[in-house]
């Protein structure tokens, strides 16, 4: 990372969880990234429990602030980042995620390799391994992400708790879209407008943060529930944009996510794997159709 890198800013969403918040930020504090490199910008999403008690015993130690909005959502939330944002790139974490130590001296290596307007996404390693719900969670991802691959190194989809960009860039294409309200569907939405605008994505899987979303049975179902409800507005929107371009994956896509499943674990792990990842898929489904029923006429 040479001295004369442009300054990058990390911006966290966050919406009541101080615990999580704390740890994500101490992992900032630990950046091989000099610190006169990066600040930081938490948005509280308007929870109950407020982010600044939290942010500010962080200050001796980071360029860090904190900002509160009414409840919007992570789109809105991350907008409000980068809108006061002072670097060339800003970077997205989530605030249940701990960044590796190397994660933004990473990606901005992969920045000051990759061409202009490039976004940089890194790899996502779920740290609950034996939460079977987290696992299955980021084992969907992990597909999808590598089903919208198109090969060395580029990619057509990262998620947003590991997502850097050329801020300029960012707002010419509008930023995240503001009308996806849940955690659901805003991330693919911006990296299928990034890669239409013909402006690379680039996947980084040395750029580490690992994901810390303890999940139960009813919240793993809820997720993906949102998840469709997130999956019908990115195709409503990718339709309005492109009308031959929005199609379902195929039907491949789905029976391997429940392979990949029965080759991950072994013994009867793998089957429960497998199960909660056809249940996924089920509350996905679900959550499409809900969100089909209740659009306006003249959005369907």
């Amino acid at each position: 990372m040479s001295p004369d890198t442009p300054m990058i800013s990390v911006v966290i969403p966050t919406f009541n969880r101080p615990a999580a918040l704390a740890r994500c930020l101490a992992s900032l504090c630990r950046q091989t990234c000099p610190k006169a490199r990066f600040e930081v910008i938490v948005v509280d999403d308007g929870g109950p429990q407020p982010a600044a008690g939290v942010v500010s015993g962080f200050e001796k130690r980071l360029d860090v602030r904190c900002v509160f909005q009414p409840h919007r959502g992570p789109a809105a939330a991350r907008n409000r980042g980068a809108a006061l944002a002072r670097g060339r790139f800003v970077a997205f974490i989530d605030d249940d995620c701990i960044a590796s130590k190397r994660w933004l001296e990473r990606l901005c290596l992969r920045f000051e390799k990759s061409p202009q307007a490039a976004a940089v996404g890194g790899r996502v390693v779920n740290l609950l391994s034996a939460n079977a719900y987290a696992e299955a969670s980021q084992l969907l991802v992990d597909r999808l992400r590598r089903h919208l691959s198109r090969g060395n190194g580029h990619c057509g989809f990262v998620t947003s708790n590991n997502l850097a960009v050329d801020r300029r860039f960012f707002w010419d294409l509008g930023g995240f879209d503001e009308s996806f309200k849940r955690a659901a569907g805003e991330d693919r939405d911006l990296c299928d407008r990034w890669g239409a605008a013909r402006a690379g994505l680039i996947f980084a899987p040395e750029a580490r943060v690992y994901h810390a979303h303890r999940l139960t049975l009813r919240s793993f179902m809820r997720q993906h529930f949102n998840y469709g409800c997130g999956a019908r507005q990115f195709r409503r929107k990718k339709a309005a944009r492109c009308p031959r371009c929005s199609r379902f994956e195929p039907l491949s896509f789905y029976t391997g996510i429940v392979r990949q499943a029965l080759q991950r674990r072994g013994g009867s792990g793998r089957f429960h794997l497998a199960v909660l990842t056809a249940a996924s898929q089920a509350a996905n489904g679900c959550g499409y159709l809900w969100q089909v029923i209740n659009e306006a006429p003249g959005e369907r």
